[in-house]
């Protein structure tokens, strides 16, 4: 009997190892291709359940179930952007899709709450004629400052795109720098300001729609303190020379959301990049 060389044992374990890249590459292809996907879909459907709400009757506990929904998505949402859920999940999930993990546990949430929404009979209130009007148009003027907003902080990294497609190509993805522009040089948070034109202009707010509102404002306002506090830790002084400077919302003159006065600016801190704020993330882990 002849024995098999070590040659061929070699070739064997090359192309073994080369069949499990190729099986990799194409389920984080599949993965990252279907994330997009559903990230179209979700917004599609966002769109029309802010415009016009749910088509599913309030049935008994109806609140209950909505404002479990609602939290649901708040929930999910913040845990995500925690750095300590990110560095315990990398441990599985390879750092160029975890923004697509994160787009598609947002995505989840919203849809859950779409399906599963009941929509109240009770009217809290109700607009006619140009007042209706005005007020759709500030809905659809508030989508298009919400795409320009996030269009300003990389839409790419919100959904998982730019690490997928730089994946894609086998390159890393590019730096990120702190450097406010367009809207962010008048206020820190134009997406949560964009957002929370969506969730209150409405021409017919029913009590299913007035504890939506109540439970995203609420949500959207404490989010943007600890976006401000996390930016903070991450970025250090240059942020905190924009707090200074810029308000987190318009008629917010001072407060965690207006001008912070813990700080005065320095023109003498050189911006920090995102890859300075990751290893600063594991210095504070190991210091913690």
């Amino acid at each position: 009997m002849t024995r098999p060389s070590a040659g061929a044992g070699g070739n064997r374990e090359i192309k073994s190892h080369a069949r499990h890249r190729s099986l990799r590459r194409a389920i984080g292809m599949l993965y990252g291709f279907g994330n997009q996907i559903l990230f179209l879909a979700t917004v599609w459907y966002l769109f029309w359940f802010l415009r016009d709400g749910s088509i599913r009757p309030s049935q008994g506990d109806w609140i209950v179930r909505d404002c479990g929904l609602a939290l649901l998505f708040a929930i999910g949402h913040s845990v995500m952007l925690v750095p300590a859920t990110r560095k315990y999940l990398t441990r599985w999930i390879p750092q160029p899709f975890y923004d697509s993990t994160f787009c598609v546990v947002t995505c989840v949430s919203l849809l859950a709450l779409f399906i599963g929404w009941h929509t109240s009979e009770t009217v809290v209130w109700q607009v006619t004629g140009w007042r209706s009007t005005v007020i759709r148009g500030g809905f659809y003027f508030c989508w298009a400052a919400l795409l320009y907003s996030l269009a300003l902080t990389g839409l790419g990294y919100q959904n998982g795109w730019t690490p997928f497609y730089h994946w894609l190509r086998q390159k890393p993805a590019p730096r990120r720098e702190f450097q406010p522009r367009g809207a962010y040089k008048l206020i820190r948070h134009p997406v949560y300001l964009s957002f929370l034109g969506l969730v209150w202009l409405t021409p017919t707010m029913t009590l299913d729609h007035a504890a939506l509102t109540a439970i995203w404002t609420g949500y959207i306002f404490y989010g943007s303190f600890l976006k401000d506090r996390r930016l903070t830790r991450f970025i250090g002084q240059p942020y905190q020379d924009y707090q200074a400077k810029v308000p987190g919302f318009p008629l917010f003159p001072g407060g965690p959301l207006g001008r912070s006065i813990e700080s005065r600016p320095s023109s003498r801190t050189p911006h920090r990049t995102t890859a300075q704020a990751d290893s600063q993330i594991g210095h504070e882990s190991k210091a913690a």
